[in-house]
């Protein structure tokens, strides 16, 4: 049987930042180079090992789509994960003193004082069926109306047309996003079954890769689902370890769907 299982990985510490004033982006990355620099020294005179991860996450720059902009007030927050609890307490420490004796406009999160957390890590197994017990409960339940397939849908979709123009991707179809562990999915379903094979040919594997350079570290895989005009996208390797193992803003990809519906797709305008 597929089986979720969890695990114990290690600790983690996230601190959330404000910065507020001119040049924020540039200040919050000098905030946290200096805050793991300093650490790092106490890492090394407490003889503990460099940190498994560190991640900086800003929001209000539109980071998330792969590019920042200037803005006057950001929202930062600074995570680590380690074996050890101590390094992370290290680390809140040093960002805790940088903060109050340092930049300009940076304003500390106001709420209870965070601590080391335990990491708990998904872990995606096969058990073996002998191990298993199995009970079945039958209830009453009304099948769906099918949905026919087209001839040859099953297998292949119409090549689109000439193109005139581009609309963003929600202009054409709904989107939905998820993950399962560290692999996030992307579920795109056609407004209007015309559509299907533009959608298609926009959203290559290489073409949704390079969309999310700055998340996706693995493969990008693609599946056309017969009959709703729709596809599934996973990106593997997507959520810096997923769940609760990840340092991300959005560990379980629910903002990848809106990441993606900005992506511009060639279409013809007669079909708008």
């Amino acid at each position: 049987y597929k089986a979720s299982l969890t695990g114990r990985d290690g600790h983690r510490i996230s601190v959330l930042f404000f910065m507020i004033g001119g040049d924020v982006a540039a200040k919050a990355q000098a905030f946290f180079d200096a805050t793991l620099t300093r650490t790092r020294r106490k890492l090394d005179a407490h003889g503990l090992p460099d940190f498994d991860q560190v991640e900086l996450e800003r929001a209000g720059d539109e980071t998330h789509f792969g590019g920042g902009h200037a803005t006057r007030e950001i929202a930062f927050r600074i995570s680590a994960r380690h074996a050890d609890a101590r390094a992370c307490g290290l680390l809140l420490k040093e960002a805790s003193g940088l903060g109050l004796a340092t930049p300009p406009g940076l304003v500390i999160y106001g709420g209870a004082r965070p601590k080391p957390q335990p990491v708990v890590r998904l872990v995606s197994a096969l058990v073996a069926k002998s191990e298993v017990d199995v009970r079945v409960d039958a209830a009453p339940f009304e099948p769906p109306t099918a949905v026919p397939l087209r001839a040859g849908e099953r297998t292949e979709l119409p090549q689109p047309g000439p193109t005139d123009t581009t609309v963003p991707l929600s202009r054409l179809a709904w989107l939905r996003s998820g993950d399962k562990g560290d692999i996030a999915n992307i579920g795109v379903a056609a407004r209007k079954a015309e559509f299907t094979p533009y959608i298609w040919a926009a959203l290559s594997e290489d073409a949704v890769k390079t969309h999310f350079a700055h998340f996706a570290r693995g493969k990008v895989e693609r599946f056309h689902l017969p009959g709703s005009h729709s596809l599934n996208l996973v990106l593997h390797r997507a959520l810096g370890g997923g769940g609760l193992a990840s340092l991300r803003n959005d560990p379980q990809g629910k903002s990848f769907g809106q990441i993606l519906a900005d992506m511009e797709i060639p279409v013809p305008k007669t079909l708008l």
